[in-house]
């Protein structure tokens, strides 16, 4: 039979419980769901959570562990201090979102999924380009970006090899601008009344057929 939780449950660990925030379950210890190996996921999960409902500015690392279960020294076991934490957020953000450009038919597809990956990835979103969140020395952090940016920069060049002599960076600004303005503009419902009951991604379409006609053909 499970005990119900005492009040030290709650206090940091002692010297007679040294901090062991991966440790296994354990019977009897309902409150410690996860065991060796899940806990940074799972700290990571309900991060995302709370950005998505609420934003970065309501993330704590103390509600953090309460929510996953764990004691309160567990998440910075894993990423320090809230800065760290959104810097793997954004991170992973910016890997996943590589990812998705790679597989990008043309400049306009690669748009399509920038779009799609804001609206699957909310939290991210809202992380991955507020640079006074993050530790910008941090080597993940600079892999991934420099990935995403990557993908980008390939999709305009494939659109538009020669850029008709512009600046070929400006060239992946304008692109990034828009994709990046009608996913923020879509994630706080300043398209509501425009998008409508339509699929997002099709009125997206629509508005670089509008403006760039022979974009990614």
């Amino acid at each position: 039979m499970p005990r119900t939780n005492s009040p030290d449950d709650d206090r940091p660990d002692s010297p007679d419980r040294p901090d062991t925030p991966d440790r296994p379950d354990t019977p009897g210890r309902p409150d410690r769901p996860y065991h060796h190996g899940d806990l940074r996921r799972a700290i990571l999960r309900a991060a995302l959570d709370v950005i998505a409902a609420d934003g970065p500015s309501a993330l704590s690392l103390r509600d953090l562990a309460r929510r996953a279960g764990v004691s309160h020294a567990a998440p910075a076991h894993h990423f320090k201090d809230r800065t760290g934490l959104l810097t793997a957020i954004a991170a992973e953000g910016h890997a996943l979102l590589a990812s998705t450009l790679t597989e990008a038919a043309d400049l306009r597809d690669a748009g399509v999924r920038y779009v799609r990956f804001a609206r699957e990835h909310p939290a991210h979103f809202q992380v991955m380009f507020r640079p006074e969140l993050l530790r910008e020395g941090d080597l993940e952090l600079t892999t991934a970006r420099a990935l995403s940016g990557e993908r980008l920069r390939d999709a305009v060049s494939t659109a538009r090899p020669d850029f008709g002599g512009a600046d070929p960076r400006l060239a992946g600004i304008a692109a990034w601008s828009l994709s990046h303005g009608f996913a923020t503009l879509l994630l706080s419902h300043n398209l509501d009344a425009v998008v409508g009951d339509r699929d997002p991604e099709d009125v997206f379409r629509t508005a670089t057929e509008l403006l760039f006609p022979s974009t990614g053909r």
